[in-house]
């Protein structure tokens, strides 16, 4: 009996109804890419279908082997912890469909190539000619409690440098490390360059993506002699959807090779070597089917940060709160424990701490 293949792509999930269709648009971009195949999606939390809900559609259509594929940038805890877990979970309720797990977009040419073209974009569309050489370029990725993960984000930053010829260029992050988006960008004012590309290093909009744009803001407030450029984030560009797919193709060659060798929950990584062996679990499983309920209503498809402004009013009247949003059902930051091993560096003076202090 010949096996019938399944593609299923999965994501984290977001409260933001428009990050939400963005990755169902990637979805159906990978569907054009596979039109042999069944291909579903679904997501850890937040949102609907839940992966577990994509794996049954896939095997009450006959699949007998799944390609299951993170539609995640990079491999922290989500792509190395908690999908696995709900994919083993799922494999042993249902042992007479094999589930095979690919591994993230990674530090990858083509996803250089959409980040390029993003920046190039908004340099396309900006005011005056700016030489690149008097151009410092600010990558924002989403933050991690995984070095490795945090790391691969400086070499994306190091590769578009590189490639452009900018003058010069920083990473700082969104949240869970450090720099934050406010001390990176005060940091680069301070290196004289007379234009800043603040490019947000996502998949999709939301809530982070929106904080990434208010910072800039904020900070280019107190810098008037310095252009601030605002570049859009990598969404369903071709190169990423290409990625994707090379993906699945990865994992039938049997060079689905999932970066292990800096993981911390392997190895001995400077900082981190309380994590190592730690049980690989997800903690996803409470919130996982949520959808409708937990969507944020404060906005529509494009996130306007009206939640962030609900969480720093309320921090004015509880100091308690340090803004993590639990009083209005919110916690887009993804920053809470979740029985997450503590960051070692959560009292660094630039990073997660100071996140309440940056408004």
């Amino acid at each position: 009996m010949s096996e019938k293949l399944g593609l299923m792509i999965c994501g984290h999930g977001s409260r933001n109804k428009g990050a939400v269709k963005q990755f169902a648009q990637l979805a159906e971009g990978l569907r054009a890419r596979f039109p042999d195949w069944p291909v579903e999606y679904g997501y850890l939390e937040f949102a609907n279908p839940v992966i577990h809900d994509g794996l049954t559609k896939l095997r009450e259509q006959g699949c007998t082997h799944v390609l299951a594929v993170p539609g995640m940038l990079f491999a922290a805890g989500h792509a190395k912890n908690d999908i696995p877990s709900v994919l083993n979970t799922y494999q042993a309720m249902h042992p007479e469909m094999k589930i095979s797990y690919g591994r993230e977009l990674a530090v990858d040419t083509r996803m250089v190539k959409a980040a390029g073209a993003r920046i190039q974009e908004a340099i396309d569309a900006a005011e005056g000619d700016v030489p690149l050489h008097e151009t410092l370029l600010m990558v924002v990725g989403r933050g991690a409690s995984d070095p490795d993960a945090n790391s691969n984000v400086t070499k994306i930053t190091r590769l578009l440098w590189e490639g452009f010829g900018f003058g010069w260029a920083e990473t700082c992050y969104s949240g869970v490390t450090f720099p934050l988006v406010g001390a990176g960008l005060e940091h680069a004012a301070k290196l004289g360059y007379k234009r800043i590309i603040v490019f947000p290093y996502f998949l999709f909009t939301g809530v982070l993506v929106q904080r990434i744009y208010s910072n800039t803001d904020e900070v280019a407030a107190n810098h008037p002699d310095i252009e601030f450029i605002k570049a859009g984030y990598l969404n369903d560009h071709p190169q990423v959807i290409d990625t994707m797919a090379d993906r699945v193709q990865e994992i039938l060659q049997g060079a689905n090779l999932m970066n292990c060798q800096m993981c911390k929950y392997r190895e001995q990584v400077l900082g981190f070597e309380a994590e190592v062996g730690l049980a690989q679990e997800s903690h996803h499983h409470h919130v996982e089917g949520l959808g409708a309920e937990a969507e944020c209503q404060l906005c529509d498809e494009i996130c306007t940060g009206a939640c962030e402004k609900q969480v720093r009013a309320a921090s004015h009247h509880h100091h308690h709160d340090h803004g993590h949003g639990h009083g209005h059902g919110h916690d887009h930051s993804h920053d809470h424990d979740h029985h997450h091993h503590p960051y070692p560096h959560a009292d660094h003076p630039h990073g997660p701490k100071s996140l309440n202090r940056e408004g």
